[in-house]
C-alpha cells in the first residue's frame, strides 16, 4: 500500500495562497470595490475626454467672399484657439436660413456698401465675435494699406521664451502618481482587512487549530499573504492598464512615456508596501479572537497608512521639500511618497535605490518579529493578547 504523498514546505504555503484567492475572489466587498474602482478610472477617462473635445469651434458662413475672407477667418481661429469651419453660402436669404436652422453659429455678409455684417439667431458668443471681428480688421487694415501702396509689411514674429516649459508634463505625471497613489491606499487598506478578518475569523471558529495540525504557522502566514498579494497584484495590474491605456487611446496625456513609466512604479512599490503591511495587519489581528476587537488593533496601522496618504498628496504640491524627502525613505511611508517625487522627475536613482533597500529590510524585520507574535498568538483564543506575552511565550 502506498504512502500518502507529503506537500513539501512550498506546496503546503501554495496551498493556502490558492485557498484565499479562491475564498476572497468571490467575496461580494472584493467584487463590489473591484467594479467601483474600475467604473472611477472608466469615469475620469471620459470626463477627461469630454474636456479635451470641449474646446471652442465655430462654424461660420460666408456670403460674398472675394477668396480673402476665409483664409483670414481660419487663421484668426488658429491664433485665437478656435477651431473654424466656413461654409460658402448663395446670398442673405441662404445665410438667415442656415443660421436658423442651426447649420452654422452665424453667417457673415459681405459685399454692400454699409460694410460686412454678422447675422446670429440670438446673440455672438465670445469666440465667434473674437474670430470674425479679428478676420474683418485684419482685412480691412490690409486693403487700406494696399490703397496707399503698401502691399508688404515686414512683421517681427514674437519669440516666445517659456520660463517652465514643462509645467504640464510634470503636472501630468504628478497628477497621475497622486491618482496612483490614492488607488494604491485603497487597495492597501482593503487587502490588510482582508488578512485581518481572515485570521480573526479562523480563530473565532476554531479552524486555525485544525489548519495548525497540519501546517507551521509562518506557512499559513506566508500563503495568506501570498494568495492575496497575487490577487491584489492582479488588480493593481488591470486598473493601472485600464488608466493608462484609455489615457493613451484618447490621447489625454502629452507624456505618454512618463506616464507608463509612473504606472509601473506604482505598481512595484504597492508589492513593497503590500508585503509590509500585510505581516503587520496578519500579526496584528492575531492577537484578538473576536471581530469586535479587531479594530483596536489594526487602527495604528490604519493611522500610518492615513498619514502616508497625506503625506504623499502634499508632496505632490512641493515633491522637492524636506517631509517629502525625509519620508520617501522612511520603511511604510516611501511606497506614498517616492512615487510622486519620481513622477516630479525630483530623485536620483541612488534615492530610489535607498529606499527600496530600507523597505526591504524593514520587510524582512517584520516578517521575523511578526512571524513570531503570530506563531505564539494565533492558538490563544481567550480574549486580547498582549505583545510582550506573545514574545514571552515563542521564547518558552
Amino acid at each position: 500500500m502506498t504512502q500518502p504523498h507529503k506537500l513539501s514546505s512550498a506546496g503546503l504555503v501554495r496551498l493556502v495562497a490558492v485557498r484565499e484567492m479562491s475564498t476572497r475572489i468571490r467575496d461580494k466587498s472584493f467584487i463590489i470595490s473591484s467594479v467601483v474602482i474600475i467604473l472611477l478610472i472608466v469615469g475620469s477617462i471620459g470626463f477627461q475626454v469630454f474636456l479635451s473635445s470641449g474646446g471652442d469651434k465655430s462654424t461660420i458662413g460666408v456670403v460674398g467672399d472675394s477668396g480673402t475672407l476665409t483664409p483670414a477667418l481660419q487663421a484668426q481661429g488658429k491664433a485665437l484657439g478656435v477651431d473654424v469651419t466656413v461654409h460658402r453660402l448663395d446670398d442673405e436669404a441662404a445665410a438667415r436660413s442656415a443660421v436658423e436652422s442651426g447649420d452654422v453659429d452665424g453667417a457673415l455678409v459681405d459685399g454692400n456698401a454699409a460694410g460686412p455684417h454678422l447675422i446670429v439667431k440670438e446673440s455672438a458668443d465670445g469666440s465667434l465675435l473674437a474670430v470674425v471681428q479679428g478676420a474683418v480688421s485684419q482685412l480691412s487694415v490690409s486693403q487700406q494699406l494696399a490703397r496707399v501702396g503698401v502691399t508688404h509689411l515686414d512683421m517681427p514674429e514674437v519669440a516666445v521664451t517659456p520660463l517652465e516649459p514643462d509645467a504640464a508634463q510634470n503636472g501630468q505625471r504628478i497628477g497621475a502618481a497622486v491618482l496612483g497613489v490614492s488607488l494604491l491606499y485603497g487597495l492597501l487598506i482593503l487587502f490588510g482587512q482582508f488578512i485581518a478578518q481572515g485570521v480573526v475569523e479562523e480563530k473565532s471558529s476554531r479552524v486555525v487549530e485544525l489548519l495548525l495540525a497540519t501546517l507551521r504557522p509562518w506557512q499559513l502566514l506566508a500563503g495568506k499573504v501570498i494568495g492575496l498579494g497575487v490577487l491584489g497584484l492582479g488588480q493593481i495590474v488591470v486598473i493601472v492598464v485600464i488608466g493608462v491605456g484609455g489615457a493613451l487611446a484618447f490621447d489625454i496625456i502629452d507624456v505618454p512615456g512618463e506616464i507608463v513609466g509612473t504606472g509601473l512604479s506604482v505598481v512595484a512599490w504597492f508589492v513593497l508596501g503590500y508585503a509590509f503591511y500585510a505581516a503587520i495587519f496578519a500579526v496584528a489581528a492575531s492577537l484578538v479572537s473576536r471581530q469586535e476587537d479587531l479594530g483596536t488593533v489594526i487602527m495604528p496601522t490604519t493611522l500610518v497608512l492615513v498619514v502616508a496618504f497625506v503625506i504623499g498628496i502634499q508632496a505632490a504640491g512641493n515633491p522637492s521639500g524636506a517631509l517629502a524627502v525625509i519620508t520617501s525613505y522612511i520603511p511604510g511611508l516611501s511606497p506614498m511618497v517616492m512615487p510622486v517625487r519620481q513622477a516630479a522627475g525630483h530623485v536620483a536613482a541612488w534615492e530610489i535605490a535607498l529606499a527600496v533597500v530600507l523597505m526591504l529590510v524593514a520587510i524582512a524585520l517584520v516578517v521575523r518579529l511578526g512571524g513570531r507574535v503570530y506563531s505564539a498568538a494565533l492558538l490563544r483564543t481567550s480574549g486580547k493578547t498582549k505583545l510582550k506575552d506573545a514574545f514571552r511565550a515563542e521564547r518558552v
